[in-house]
């Protein structure tokens, strides 16, 4: 292996600390796994090169370069796979609010039609004693006007006896 006296490899540091919990899906579960074997692999190496200056061939820095990429890449598509699991967790929670708000709503409108269906039959009970107590009063109506068309029948032949009687007493 030739050594190369003017190049010296750096790697970019990754936290020290231990890979972020896996997140709630099953799915990610080992790729995170594998980024925290890489983030360990890397800081290794990065320790490595830390207490000693390693002076590495045009293909064995190429390939650590590579690595080093790699890992960086590794970090951003890991960050863009917690956003959008926070991106998806925010879909879910809103489509359980927007089919809590459809329940409710849908309550509220059985109700109303249940409150409208007792007011037309309230309506309706309330018309049909209307039109009895319509009918009754015309059945009063219809007596009251028989009994007075008797008192004056009755007046009448009241007059007619007490004007034979002062006419027949006065002979």
């Amino acid at each position: 292996m030739a050594q190369r006296d003017k190049s010296a490899v750096s790697v970019a540091s990754l936290p020290s600390s231990a890979p972020p919990a896996p997140p709630s899906g099953e799915r990610w579960g080992s790729a995170i796994g594998n980024l925290g074997e890489l983030g360990a692999n890397v800081e290794s190496l990065q320790k490595l090169l830390a207490r000693k200056a390693v002076f590495v061939d045009d293909d064995v820095f190429s390939k650590a370069s590579l690595a080093a990429d790699q890992a960086r890449t590794i970090k951003v598509l890991d960050q863009r796979v917690q956003s959008l699991e926070r991106e998806l967790d925010a879909a879910i929670s809103a489509a359980a609010r927007a089919r809590t708000e459809k329940r409710q709503a849908e309550a509220a409108q059985r109700a109303a039609e249940q409150r409208a269906q007792d007011v037309t039959k309230e309506l309706e009970n309330t018309s049909r004693v209307f039109q009895l107590h319509m009918e009754e009063l015309r059945t009063k109506q219809q007596e009251i006007a028989k009994r007075d068309s008797d008192i004056k029948v009755l007046e009448a032949i009241i007059q007619t006896l007490s004007s034979k009687d002062d006419g027949g007493s006065s002979e």
